[in-house]
């Protein structure tokens, strides 16, 4: 009897688990056709403006003495005519130097000649030389002592005085000012009253014999 009662209870339970319907499976997630942005509408992106170009500063190194450009200092130079300041084509200006080991004189000589081997080979390079300004400082601003506290020589601060410091510049070309055409003005009216005049004094002013 009690046998009998365990089989229906089990029938019972196995007719509830399968009541004569399948069960449906789960409907799965199917990826959206369009793909939704994550930028935010009316979101604009921003825009890299360029950065305007700064003036380039380099030093040309004399440090053996002499006016000959050392492999170092072509090197230096080779990488100034690739810049942009120097594709640019803004103004150029050579400050040139020496140390103190000689006379006033002999250091503005040599200062000078350095300069302008710098310029010269700015120029041979396809520098417009009317861009091209030459300073000549001789030992007046060294960088380094030229004398150690002894007062003995110092040849390191004076192999790093004698030097040709360059300058571009980015600034565009401007207009003359009101002055400077005037000036200009007065100049070639200047220019060509002294053309129809001739000769200084003119001809009252030449002797007879």
């Amino acid at each position: 009897m009690r046998t009998e009662f365990l089989a229906i209870g089990l029938l019972g339970l196995g007719l509830a688990g399968c009541d004569g319907r399948e069960q449906a499976p789960a409907p799965r997630a199917t990826p959206s056709e369009t793909p939704t942005s994550i930028i935010r509408e009316g979101f604009e992106e921003p825009v890299n403006e360029a950065i305007p170009l700064s003036p380039l500063d380099m030093r040309i190194g004399f440090p053996d003495g002499g006016e000959d450009l050392s492999e170092t200092a072509t090197a230096d130079l080779e990488t100034l005519m690739k810049s942009p300041q120097v594709r640019e084509g803004g103004p150029i200006i050579l400050r040139s130097h020496t140390d103190a080991g000689g006379s006033d004189e002999v250091n503005l000589r040599a200062s000078r000649a350095r300069g302008e081997v710098v310029r010269d080979w700015l120029v041979e390079r396809g520098i417009a030389e009317e861009r091209v300004q030459l300073i000549v400082f001789g030992e007046q601003n060294p960088i380094e002592p030229n004398a150690l506290p002894d007062g003995t020589p110092n040849e390191a601060g004076r192999a790093i005085n004698r030097r040709v410091e360059i300058h571009v510049g980015v600034e565009a070309p401007r207009d003359p000012s009101l002055a400077e055409e005037i000036e200009g003005e007065t100049e070639a009216d200047t220019e060509a009253a002294d053309a129809l005049d001739g000769p200084a004094g003119g001809p009252d002013s030449r002797q007879t014999s």
